[in-house]
């Protein structure tokens, strides 16, 4: 049922286009080694070919390394992703109910785009159970947990397990009978393309840094104010958040062309946060492309040493190891 690949993250095109512009790291690297799991059925009826090929997707495993190599760009080297095993599945995942899609069934419900299966989770304990996450986590074997797989895989973008986890964009699974440590496992969707990738990571950006500055108040919350944009902050715009850059009228314009007062380019200097706004628009941040808009605002994440007001000056930490930073 599985097949075992191995292999280190090869480093990929680079995608920023000048958007990128942040002081390298002062701060050391943190390697954290993946499991990759890839639901990637082969259709014995359609000569053989996994899903992903038939449909025409995204190679999962390219798609993996490619993320790897722009978390690495966008937090100036801190982040360095390790894919130490790939495990790649004949099969379809259980979803809550102990319903599993096979070829058939699966490939009628593409074909009609309705009858897809609801509830369409997955069953997140035994996913844990039957890849033996718990003691691999344990054991430091792996850090992290990439899931890939098809549309309506029932993966959540990012869910935290283990004692004391967190709310990361989605409910936690914080029972220490799953994992005395917390670890973060990714969902990702190999029919859509790095750019999901980054707004999955950017999302549980959001999630954690809202939990590390929830008993800050006022001008004292530095995420809040990270993530402020001009509809919401008028005059007063900073780096947005992942849906919203700091000119964005609605969710998802990355591509507007209006100019707005932001404050963006004072968080290459944290904590020193005095310095001037400047006039900026979508060219500052990829002209409407959804994988440079998610690693500019990535790169802007504070990753200097020391800390303030009780919190590290590297916030890739916090999102990085929830098992030790918090």
């Amino acid at each position: 049922m599985f097949d075992w690949l191995f292999g280190s993250r090869k480093q990929a095109q680079r995608h920023d286009q000048g958007v990128l512009q942040g002081p390298p790291a002062t701060v050391d690297p943190i390697t954290l080694r993946v499991s990759l799991i890839t639901h990637a059925p082969i259709l014995e009826a359609r000569g053989g070919l996994r899903l992903y090929e038939y449909f025409n997707w995204h190679n999962p495993l390219a798609l993996a390394q490619a993320y790897a190599a722009d978390l690495r760009t966008a937090s100036g080297g801190i982040a360095r992703y390790d894919i130490v095993e790939h495990q790649v599945v004949d099969g379809y995942p259980v979803k809550r109910d102990g319903f599993a899609y096979d070829d058939a069934t699966y490939l009628r419900a593409m074909a009609r785009q309705q009858s897809f299966h609801q509830p369409d989770a997955v069953d997140y304990e035994r996913l844990i159970a039957t890849f033996d996450l718990k003691r691999k986590v344990l054991s430091g074997a792996i850090d992290e947990v990439w899931l890939m797989g098809f549309p309506y895989a029932g993966y959540y973008e990012s869910q935290m397990v283990g004692a004391g986890a967190i709310w990361c964009n989605s409910p936690p699974l914080a029972s220490p009978d799953l994992c005395p440590r917390r670890f973060v496992i990714m969902g990702f969707n190999y029919e859509r393309g790095v750019d999901c990738m980054l707004e999955n990571f950017g999302h549980r950006v959001e999630s954690i840094m809202s939990h590390i500055y929830r008993n800050h108040q006022g001008e004292r919350n530095l995420w809040e104010r990270y993530i402020r944009y001009e509809l919401r902050h008028p005059g007063r715009a900073e780096c947005g958040n992942v849906h919203f850059a700091p000119n964005s009228t609605r969710d998802y314009e990355w591509g507007n062309a209006r100019p707005v007062l932001s404050r963006a380019d004072t968080w290459y200097n944290f904590p020193d946060l005095s310095g001037s706004p400047r006039m900026m628009n979508a060219q500052d941040w990829g002209n409407g492309d959804m994988r440079l808009h998610h690693l500019w605002w990535l790169d802007h994440l504070p990753r200097g040493a020391g800390a303030t007001d009780g919190v590290q000056n590297n916030w890739w930490w916090y999102v990085l190891c929830p098992d030790r930073a918090f």
